[in-house]
């Protein structure tokens, strides 16, 4: 029997398997593991939020089927949301809809809207459903550089956007945008968003923009929606997701906002495969949008001490890594001496010799090979400790640790 399934054979093998298979050996063993690999947060969901499910929950009319688009109360909290962050009307009815995630939303946002061999525009590296949602929905991709840091950067951007459109064929149907962006924590401004949706409304070209990191940043302004742009409901739809902002990651609720054609066909193709999310997480969703919003900005504050500790820190080891303005991320360099590893040994050897797990950067695209993504998950006593191991590593690279396997051998022999 074949069971060489046709998308299953489009995706290559998952890289982060690698370090976190040594990350459960390692634990395995007895070892102290610093793990700043997944971003996943470790604040808890704000009380509030937790009492508006558990009141929820006692009501059981809420046990039954939900709708896959979200319900009405849900739909119009994040049109208010858009309202008062962003100065974006939404219609809660045509021009929003409540997704099971970010993620879940933007992997059938692709099926509904690709045909095999479509082109994609894809930033690399990249978030990876950014590209794999495509590739499996069956389509090619081509990636445009990330690095938008600097006034030189957004050139080559323009220059490789254009150069995609000219030379691809078929034209392609979508642009992917991240900003904040995950994995390089990168931010943009108005002025390039005006210039994409400019660009792809002449070209007629989709905007998908992933907008997760929204209310995550450090310095200067926060992040503007592309929503913002005159024009953009035109050819874009925009991801958010509560999964951050409110510490509900696994709660899984998102939502996708702006082009009433492609929120439409987000919600023919979820028709046929959800209910939505379980109501009471839907009712929660939307205490957490209308209710008090100091929590946002405390998580906020939490995260940017744990970024001063950890860049701080680095720099004093000798590992210089940029502060990220904005998300849960550091997307540091790989150390000099290093880098002729590549970015998933280097993992490999960081955790064996340092007991300290981060995703290496291959895992989001080949062109962050170069580097690794720190996430901000653990506190800030945790992240001293992991500075401190790093920088031991770093002063003796060779001295390496006994492997975690033959150490869970002795310990049950």
């Amino acid at each position: 029997m074949n069971d060489e399934f046709y998308r299953i054979k489009r995706l290559p093998p998952y890289v982060f398997a690698e370090v976190n298979a040594q990350k459960a050996t390692a634990r395995a063993a007895g070892d102290d593991v610093v793990d700043l690999g997944m971003g996943n947060p470790d604040l808890p969901t704000p009380a509030h939020i937790v009492a508006k499910l558990t009141e929820a929950v006692q009501d059981p009319r809420t046990h039954r089927y939900s709708t896959s688009r979200g319900i009405p109360g849900l739909r119009r909290a994040h049109a208010a949301y858009y309202a008062r962050r962003f100065n974006v009307d939404l219609d809660p009815e045509t021009e929003t809809i409540v997704t099971l995630g970010s993620k879940e939303g933007l992997a059938n946002l692709a099926q509904a809207i690709t045909s095999p061999g479509d082109v994609i525009l894809v930033p690399n590296p990249s978030y990876p459903i950014h590209p794999y949602g495509f590739i499996m929905a069956g389509a090619s991709i081509r990636h445009l550089p990330t690095d938008v840091s600097t006034p030189e950067g957004v050139e080559v951007f323009f220059a490789s956007l254009e150069r995609a459109v000219k030379h691809s064929v078929p034209k392609p149907v979508a642009l992917i945008l991240n900003y904040p962006s995950n994995p390089t924590a990168q931010v943009v401004d108005r002025g390039f968003y005006e210039r994409c949706v400019g660009y792809c409304r002449t070209h007629g070209i989709w905007i998908l923009s992933d907008l997760a990191y929204s209310e995550i940043f450090f310095d200067g302004n926060p992040p503007p929606s592309i929503l913002e742009i005159p024009g953009a409901k035109d050819v874009a739809v925009e991801f958010t997701s509560m999964s951050k902002t409110y510490s509900m990651a696994g709660w899984r609720v998102g939502f996708a906002a702006g082009n009433k054609t492609l929120i439409k066909a987000l919600s023919r193709i979820k028709s046929y495969l959800d209910y939505g999310a379980f109501t009471p997480v839907q009712v929660a969703a939307t205490a957490a949008l209308n209710g008090p919003q100091e929590c946002v900005a405390e998580a906020r504050e939490i995260y940017r001490q744990r970024r001063d500790v950890l860049i701080q820190g680095l720099a004093q080891a000798g590992w210089h890594v940029p502060s990220p303005p904005a998300s849960m991320f550091a997307w540091a360099p790989i150390p000099p001496q290093f880098a002729h590893l590549g970015s998933l040994e280097f993992s490999k050897r960081l955790m064996a010799g340092a007991n300290v797990a981060v995703a290496p950067g291959i895992g989001f695209g080949e062109y962050g090979d170069t580097h690794v993504r720190m996430a901000l998950v653990e506190n800030v006593h945790r992240i001293r400790q992991a500075v401190r191991k790093i920088k031991t590593f770093l002063a003796d690279p060779e001295r390496l640790p006994e492997p975690p396997t033959q150490k869970l051998a002795k310990k049950h022999a």
